[in-house]
């Protein structure tokens, strides 16, 4: 075959020199926060050997790039302050101004974390969404919003950049972290990021890498269950054809079309893959710590059972791959939704709340404000407080009450169980009348509703039908009727008193 002059062409293209000039990642970028008190990381490439220097608040720092074109730079910690600018000079010179130093948090999860200030379309809105919006204008608050991607490998940059918090921005930008960012804001009084990296109807071993998942067997069915999903892709578009008939016809015959099934972007599933794109750009970047909001997806009643081993093994990775110690890992237990027989959202709850057993992560039980006919509550003021409170009590160190009562332990009395709590404050309280939302078994595990009532700071739970009780539970339904708090006004966990979590 003749050597044709588009093939050399192509070939004098590859032999090109890679592009000299230095760039930075995409989260390096102006209007950024970097994390206070703690070394300074700055790094990007540039053409392998090349000289690079920067210079950051009169600190300089200098080295080339090496043979793959990485450079990288630590510079000493800085206290809260600013604004800032930041120089890299190579070949090219880089110019990052209005840089705050202060606390970056990451936020992260599904649809409930991903609910922006200005609502989702059809009825996911947010209380007071127009008001809020209106007052969003916080020169030191920063918003980084990552778009939703996936990948089969890990990624070491995104596609988008900070901006300053404004009624614009704000908008679109996740309001449980909003409202967590500008609380910390006001009682800490330092510049505060935000990163809002979230996908909604999103399942948490997207969210682990896959050098985690592999190095544990017990995690092994989350392949199962990826499996079931291709198989069924194949067959999506016929579906969804399907769907657009019923729809075409309901319209012909003025009638109301038919409610389909909701079905997720299967790359959203994949494990790891929103992990590989959407964490791990973020790792050598040094943060505050986490917000995360997610766990309805894995509540399907064939998958929910292993949520207690997923989440724990979310949390150990990202320490691990940021590498910054055990930073606080702060989350939301999921509300209260009447879903459907197929999912089980206590076993959900109840693997959250036994992850408190991992040092320095804290709960914001949202049990109270939940809508049972709406998977996506309103409240969303109320998420980001609860949120604040336990980032200010364990990583602020302020003494302050942040977490509704959680149960400790039950001894059963008579014919009765004792149950009590931590977190109950200077005493447990009932909101809107009798305790309710306790159930109690004898051996044989059958629960049946209970009596409750609150007894020198615990509760005393009783029932006819069970003479010899041996356990106790609290709100165990996707929608229960609970009503229990601390005298600070923060609800309890629903929980369970087995010893281990029931299988759905």
């Amino acid at each position: 075959m003749p050597f044709r002059p588009a093939v050399a062409l192509i070939l004098a293209l590859f032999a090109l020199p890679a592009c000299p000039q230095a760039r930075l990642p995409n989260v390096l970028s102006s209007h950024m926060v970097v994390q206070r008190n703690q070394p300074i990381h700055l790094w990007g490439w540039a053409s392998p050997g090349e000289s690079v220097a920067i210079e950051f608040h009169g600190v300089r720092a200098s080295g080339t790039a090496d043979e793959l074109g990485h450079w990288s730079f630590y510079l000493p910690p800085e206290p809260a302050g600013g604004p800032y600018t930041l120089t890299v000079s190579a070949s090219n010179t880089i110019n990052l101004t209005d840089i705050l130093v202060g606390d970056l948090w990451f936020a992260s999860g599904q649809s409930n974390m991903e609910l922006p200030l200005i609502g989702f379309p059809g009825n996911a809105t947010v209380d007071n969404g127009p008001e809020e919006i209106r007052n969003a204008t916080h020169p030191e608050i920063r918003l980084l919003h990552i778009k939703e991607k996936s990948s089969y490998y890990p990624l070491d940059d995104i596609d988008s950049s900070w901006t300053l918090c404004t009624p614009e921005t704000a908008a679109t930008f996740s309001a449980a972290a909003y409202f967590f960012g500008r609380e910390i804001a006001e009682k800490e009084h330092v510049p505060v990021g935000l990163i809002d990296s979230t996908w909604g109807g999103t399942v948490a071993e997207a969210w682990v890498s896959l050098d985690t998942i592999s190095s544990d067997a017990s995690l092994m069915p989350l392949f199962a269950s990826w499996a079931a999903m291709t198989d069924r892709v194949a067959d999506m578009p016929a579906i969804e054809a399907e769907e657009k008939r019923e729809d075409a016809a309901a319209l012909i015959a003025n009638q109301t079309p038919p409610k389909h099934p909701w079905r997720p972007n299967p790359l959203s599933w994949e494990p790891a893959g929103l992990y590989n794109a959407m964490v791990n750009p973020f790792t050598p970047f040094p943060i505050r710590g986490v917000i995360w909001y997610q766990g309805e997806s894995n509540s399907r009643v064939e998958r929910a059972a292993l949520y207690q081993r997923i989440f724990p093994a979310l949390i150990a990775d990202w320490r691990r791959h940021w590498n910054q110690g055990n930073f606080p890992f702060l989350f939301v237990q999921i509300s209260s939704f009447a879903s459907t027989p197929l999912e089980n959202w206590a076993v959900i709850r109840e693997a959250q709340r036994r992850t408190l057993s991992v040092s320095n992560t804290a709960m914001a039980v949202t049990i109270d404000i939940g809508n049972p006919d709406n998977v996506h509550p309103s409240d969303k003021q109320d998420v980001g407080h609860r949120l604040a409170l336990a980032a200010r009590a364990l990583s602020y160190g302020e003494p302050i009450e942040y977490s509704g009562p959680l149960y400790r332990q039950a001894s059963i009395e008579g014919g009765a169980m004792r149950v009590e709590f931590d977190h109950s404050g200077s005493g447990l309280v009932t909101k809107g009348g009798a305790l309710a939302g306790f159930e109690i078994a004898g051996e044989d595990g059958k629960f049946v509703p209970a009596m409750a009532t609150i007894e020198a700071g615990s509760v005393m739970v009783s029932a006819a039908a069970v003479p010899n009780p041996k356990y106790v539970r609290y709100g165990w339904q996707n929608a229960p009727t609970v009503n229990l708090f601390n005298s600070d006004g923060l609800p309890a966990s629903p929980f369970t008193s087995e010893e281990t979590i029931p299988a759905p």
